[in-house]
């Protein structure tokens, strides 16, 4: 961020599977909070520790398909009610109607707005 002149404020950690686990488990525990997590089709690990290790509390949404057979969709939920167990206000869900282990149209188009509206692109 530094060598690109941004301020935290102005990042959002985008995540799909892998990347979720790791936005998810890095934003938390990150002094200077990020402008939001987008988190496509993975989960929270460890959610048990959040409490005792979150720093800050970033507003995160999660997005996951209902037929994905290679992360649960019950990860939405889940990592949901782990995050405002651990204090966040902001957590937004959003599930993708027939779709496996991807993304589809919808879940980006709310990915999208979550990002321009927390970016404050209008």
């Amino acid at each position: 961020m530094v060598d690109e002149d941004l301020l935290p404020e102005q990042v959002m950690l985008f995540g799909f599977s892998q990347g979720t686990m790791m936005a998810l488990h890095v934003a938390p525990r990150r002094e200077d909070p990020v402008a939001g997590v987008v988190a496509f089709s993975g989960r929270l690990l460890e959610p048990e520790l959040l409490a005792d290790e979150v720093v800050s509390r970033p507003p995160v949404l999660l997005v996951h398909g209902d037929q994905d057979e290679v992360v649960p969709p019950q990860s939405l939920p889940d990592a949901a009610q782990a995050l405002q167990e651990a204090g966040w206000t902001e957590v937004y869900a959003h599930v993708m109607k027939g779709t496996a282990h991807g993304i589809a149209p919808d879940g980006l188009q709310v990915a999208l707005a979550f990002m321009r509206e927390r970016l404050g692109l209008g």
